[in-house]
């Protein structure tokens, strides 16, 4: 289990080489329709926070210190320089995100170098073959790397990064065209939560993890984006040429993997600002929406296999996916995407110890209208992989634009940022999804006009904007309430909606059976506690209240939302067995 064609601004006439060099320099979104507030401008709070905090603890007890997190080859079972690099990656963002100073990430970077083999990569090195498990690991070595880089501004670290990238990327340059990508070259139904070198064909030692290469490409990718190593470039074209020849659903490849490749595809965009990439992602992100994704905005562990468990660290790709997909877009559907992956698949992943697991999912390939558990937690990936996922969160938080500052996601929030008009300093408080307004404070803004552009989604009706008490009029565009006027420091905007259960459709029609719905509460799946042997009636009407549950007026079903905050009675141990059921039959 080890494990952006971008929309080009209409405004963007510089030429291919000035595009390519200014993205690769900074390390940020190349020709984003968005720009993301840097991490040290926005400060969450509520329960983003509570979550990051809680993952912070995680990753600094003894499994994640120093002296253990460095592993042989066998004891990572195989996946060289993976629990090592998800360590510093998961760390860098927890930190960056909650403003705390880690304990003993500095002292993991120190011991890198000594750690690594002659040729400056993790594990064994194989002269006439590749493992794809290895190019796996050490791109998440690569990512780890980079993120501490592009925080730290640490140059000792660049000729580490480039070393690792040469010598294990460049260096098997030549067996990629023959990486096995035909569905017949592969073992058919294999693999488990964590995956294992599976078999040997041609020069590649293979996963059952399917398309754990591109894991590796994406890690090279962000290589070449913070390095600026032409050497790379040639590699980088036959990766991403290779994964967009793969039949996702022929191959049956590993959903984290494919996500992990598109996050890439959308990162090589943004380096050389080609809009086809991103195009290329949204097909992707298509067919990983009707037959990846399960009716809780989780994952399947591999693209049409419906009878395997989620994944966090897939669950954390799918929300960057979406979210840089809205960004890169305005496309509201991709936002809607992002945060019901969030409330969802995510929130219900995380543990009580702020760690994250796996569930399994309702659907007709395990004759199960519930989602129960499979694993209190993955401890060896998707418990760092969180850590990028909740600080991605906090990242996403705030966009900016011109003389536009967006909050595309709800939170409690405080961000100060400078657009071309000047310096924005704005406080928000909210407590969506169980609450219907948010309020926004301005603390300090320029003497011009600004837009201050606020989440709106299609699940808040009769949605209401006030300044100062005030109705006023907005812009829709890009899945936001567009406010633009002359603001000042004292200002107080007001957003109010209504929300109402609602019923659903089934997200994968191929595991589901005619008649099945959802019951869904803003963006959260609601779901009841007593399982498949109870229904809801198709239609009726429920009274109470989402802060504390929802009844049926004809069924007397109780609903309350999937979502829990690190409750500790989700786990394998629970009595009762934790179980609830969220789809429902007419």
């Amino acid at each position: 289990m080890q494990k952006k064609k971008i929309l080009v601004s209409a405004m963007l006439t510089l030429s291919f080489a000035f595009a390519t060099n200014a993205a690769t320099r900074s390390g940020d979104e190349g020709v984003s329709k968005y720009k993301t507030v840097s991490f040290e401008n926005v400060k969450v709070g509520g329960e983003l926070r509570d979550r990051l905090m809680r993952n912070f603890n995680r990753l600094e007890e003894t499994k994640y210190q120093p002296d253990h997190v460095f592993l042989t080859e066998e004891e990572s079972g195989y996946w060289p320089g993976d629990t090592e690099g998800r360590t510093i990656l998961g760390l860098v963002m927890d930190a960056r995100a909650t403003g705390r100073t880690p304990l003993y990430l500095d002292e993991i970077i120190r011991r890198v170098p000594a750690n690594l083999n002659e040729l400056g990569y993790m594990g064994t090195i194989h002269r006439d073959s590749v493992d794809e498990q290895q190019l796996s690991g050490n791109g998440w070595m690569l990512r780890g790397l980079c993120e501490y880089y592009l925080w730290k501004r640490d140059e000792k670290l660049l000729p580490v990064i480039s070393r690792m990238a040469d010598n294990l990327f460049v260096g098997g340059e030549k067996y990629y065209e023959s990486y096995p990508i035909s569905p017949e070259s592969r073992k058919k139904g294999v693999g488990a939560a964590s995956g294992s070198l599976s078999q040997i064909l041609g020069h590649w030692r293979l996963s059952t993890d399917i398309g754990c290469v591109f894991i590796g490409m994406e890690g090279m990718l962000h290589a070449l984006q913070v390095t600026k190593d032409e050497k790379l470039r040639p590699v980088a074209d036959k990766l991403v040429n290779l994964f967009l020849n793969v039949d996702l659903t022929g191959i049956k490849a590993q959903t984290h993997a494919s996500l992990t490749a598109m996050r890439g595809l959308i990162r090589y965009a943004d380096i050389t600002g080609k809009p086809e990439y991103v195009n290329e992602v949204e097909k992707r992100w298509e067919i990983y929406r009707k037959q990846g994704m399960t009716e809780f905005y989780g994952n399947y562990n591999w693209f049409c296999r419906y009878d395997t468990w989620t994944e966090p660290c897939a669950i954390v790709d799918a929300f960057m996916v979406a979210s840089q997909l809205w960004q890169h877009t305005g496309k509201a559907e991709y936002r809607d995407d992002a945060e019901r992956i969030y409330y969802n698949a995510i929130c219900l992943a995380q543990r009580s110890n702020g760690g994250f697991g796996l569930e399994n999912s309702p659907g007709k390939a395990r004759n199960s209208h519930s989602v129960t558990m499979n694993c209190d937690e993955a401890h060896w990936c998707c418990t760092m992989r969180g850590g990028e996922g909740l600080g991605r969160a906090a990242d996403y938080t705030a966009f900016k634009k011109d003389n536009e500052l967006a909050i595309p996601f709800f939170r409690s929030v405080k961000v100060a940022e400078k657009l071309n008009a000047g310096d924005v300093n704005i406080e928000m408080s909210t407590e969506y999804p169980f609450g219907n307004g948010v309020s926004v404070n301005v603390k300090a803004a320029p003497d011009k006009k600004i837009t201050l552009s606020l989440e709106k989604t299609s699940w808040m009706k009769n949605y209401v904007v006030k300044v100062n008490g005030k109705s006023v009029k907005y812009d829709d565009a890009d899945g936001l309430a567009k406010v633009t006027r002359r603001f000042k420091a004292g200002d107080k905007l007001t957003v109010s909606f209504e929300m109402a259960p609602r019923y659903e459709g089934m997200v994968n029609s191929e595991n589901s059976n005619p008649g099945d719905f959802r019951v869904m509460y803003g963006p959260l799946v609601l779901a009841c506690g007593v399982g498949d042997d109870t229904n809801v009636a198709y239609g009726e009407e429920f009274g109470g209240s989402v802060r504390e549950s929802f009844k049926g007026n004809k069924s007397g079903v109780v609903l309350s939302p999937l979502y829990h905050l690190m409750s500790p009675k989700v786990n394998m141990a629970a009595q009762p067995p934790f179980s609830r059921r969220i789809v429902f039959t007419k």
